[in-house]
């Protein structure tokens, strides 16, 4: 499990196209200290497995459905990327719940720069909007963010400086693809009332 609170801006230095799926070479010299085979570490909000490392780098095979499920597939050597390792047992959960399961993806529409933050307006697809409520939390390439606005196939969100300087969030433009991961709960309660309501009509 994750928090949204990233803990660098790292760097993809290699992209190898295989039959099925990609295998990416990243940079991250904090999510590095200690990782082994196996670990997991969230690029852009997508939970990925390191298959090995060395020095400062790691490796990570996306699959297809990975790939067609979010923003991976358009990184190239030199992109640059959230990571987060997952959070340990007894620390503060400073964002929320992340899983590092990408829901879907939207698109940079505008962004609002004013002297102390910056409102940025996101596309929502259709299948998440109900996910998506103001001053709810939503996960935008693996960065827990606070919901300021919730339209019907858009939503905005609010940064500070901190996170324009040190996420994908303050390099992006209007064009650019995100990951969105919407807060778990609220699938986990729409799916309880769902099978309640079923229960109910037998």
């Amino acid at each position: 499990m994750f928090t949204g609170i990233v803990e660098e801006l790292g760097e993809v230095t290699a992209v190898e196209t295989l039959d099925d799926a990609c295998r990416f070479r990243l940079r991250g010299p904090v999510v590095t200290q200690g990782a082994k085979h196996g670990d997991s570490i969230a690029v852009n909000g997508v939970c990925l497995t390191v298959v090995d490392h060395e020095g400062d780098e790691f490796t990570a095979d996306v699959m297809a459905e990975t790939l067609n499920r979010s923003s991976l597939g358009a990184l190239e050597a030199g992109s640059r990327v959230n990571l987060e390792r997952p959070m340990a047992v007894g620390e503060r959960l400073g964002g929320h719940i992340v899983q590092g399961h990408v829901d879907g993806t939207g698109e940079i529409l505008e962004r609002k720069p004013s002297e102390n933050w910056e409102i940025v307006k996101i596309s929502l697809p259709a299948d998440l909007t109900r996910y998506v409520v103001e001053k709810g939390s939503i996960t935008v390439d693996g960065i827990s963010l606070t919901v300021v606005d919730a339209g019907h196939d858009h939503f905005t969100v609010s940064l500070i400086p901190t996170t324009l300087d040190l996420t994908t969030l303050g390099h992006k433009q209007p064009g650019d693809p995100v990951n969105l991961e919407v807060d778990v709960i609220a699938k986990y309660v729409e799916r309880m009332l769902g099978d309640r309501a079923q229960g109910a009509t037998r």
